[in-house]
């Protein structure tokens, strides 16, 4: 799975998703591209599952370039945790979209 080979911090602040992407919103490799229409956060394992679900239905017929990285920690407290007691612990990394991104391209 994709991840950051070394970070500056730990635990980053959330963060807005406001506005539309203008970097990284036309297609640079590939032919065909998928363009997200909403924003939001893509995890690791999402990136994964839809990079084989690609490649399996291609078989060997194209390449698949992906052009998002995941490379904001995302942080989550255990079950049956009360408020309070801090900042959880880094569960994995995700990818943040603003409409017109391009995901993927084949």
């Amino acid at each position: 799975m994709l991840q950051p080979a070394k970070l500056k911090w730990r635990k980053l602040q959330k963060g807005r998703m406001g506005g539309k992407a203008y970097r990284g919103s036309t297609l640079a490799y590939g032919d065909w591209g998928l363009l997200a229409t909403e924003s939001g956060w893509v995890s690791q394992r999402q990136i994964e599952a839809a990079r084989i679900a690609m490649s399996r239905h291609i078989k060997r017929g194209g390449r698949i370039w992906i052009r998002i990285f995941p490379d904001k920690p995302f942080t989550k407290k255990p079950a049956e945790t009360r408020m309070g007691h801090g900042k959880g612990n880094p569960e994995g990394f995700v990818a943040v979209v603003k409409p017109g991104r391009i995901l993927y391209e084949m």
